[in-house]
């Protein structure tokens, strides 16, 4: 069925122009990694503290775009307890005890869901009570994982890159493979635009970067285990994807903020990175002090 059929009527659209939609946004894409990448590779490079403040920026940034998306306030009780948590969760992590931090984390929720549930709004709706609570435990988990996985000296930094190079590599292959392949689609009910083709070559994308970046950041480890870790990286990183679609949709936005110009919130562009660092994280616990994930 041609496209102005499939559309209810109006002019044929030309291959040309078709092809242009489907990259319309790969232009701002790029420049949004441009802006992005680079900071963050900095700040991993250049040791624990850069990479902590860097962290703590973007958790109160996740934070506020979280408290928006609810409809409250970081200005106000019980908006502001959500960065107020994360953010002592995370200097918790910085003092040396996580697990104080992710016991925090838990507490936090609770006492948000409490407060917000007594709280009425203006409009005379209920605030969204859990919603509002859930942002403590999916920005602060993975604050705390980002934290805790450059901490460590001796495998810190080559971990984090690892999984940040997992992560991208992940979402630009199944952009690429997704937006030139196309074909079924991977979860309309969630995200209509996600086809099975970019989560396959996403996770392609996820192996041969992972399996070359571990050969590179720490050489000398057998290189399935670099490949299968690669893959549940990848593999999360695509479920926090359509996490954050599910979110979306929930809350009837298209982005989670207007943050980045034209191209929407850092809630948007994190989503990935927010699945996988925690399971990244308990990984490195698994292993121990030193040890990098694919070893």
């Amino acid at each position: 069925m041609g496209a102005a059929a499939a559309g209810g009527g109006g002019p044929p659209v030309a291959p040309s122009e078709g092809a242009a939609r489907r990259w319309a946004d790969l232009r701002k894409r790029v420049l949004s990694a441009l802006v992005l990448g680079p900071a963050a590779l900095a700040a991993i490079w250049l040791g624990a503290a850069p990479w902590t403040a860097l962290v703590a920026v973007a958790a109160a940034v996740l934070a506020w775009e979280w408290v928006r998306l609810c409809g409250l306030s970081t200005r106000a009780v019980p908006g502001i307890a959500v960065p107020a948590t994360v953010l002592a969760a995370g200097g918790l992590a910085v003092a040396g005890w996580p697990l104080g931090g992710l016991g925090l984390l838990v507490l936090g929720f609770g006492l948000t869901w409490l407060g917000a549930a007594r709280l009425p709004r203006r409009d005379g709706a209920a605030v969204p009570a859990g919603a509002l609570a859930a942002g403590v435990l999916y920005i602060g988990i993975a604050g705390l994982a980002l934290i805790v996985l450059r901490d460590d000296n001796d495998a810190g930094r080559a971990n984090v890159l690892f999984v940040f190079l997992v992560v991208w590599a992940s979402d630009i292959g199944a952009y690429m493979a997704g937006r030139a392949l196309g074909g079924p689609k991977l979860a309309p009910a969630v995200s209509p635009n996600k086809t099975w083709s970019g989560a396959v070559g996403g996770l392609a994308a996820a192996v041969l970067v992972g399996t070359a970046a571990a050969a590179v950041l720490a050489p000398g480890g057998e290189v399935w285990r670099s490949m299968a870790v690669a893959a549940l990286l990848g593999v999360m990183a695509q479920a926090g994807d359509l996490l954050e679609s599910w979110i979306k949709r929930r809350f009837r936005v298209k982005d989670t903020s207007r943050l980045i110009p034209g191209h929407g919130g850092l809630l948007d562009r994190l989503d990935g990175v927010l699945a996988a660092a925690p399971v990244a994280a308990l990984l490195a616990w698994t292993l121990g002090q030193g040890t990098p994930l694919w070893r």
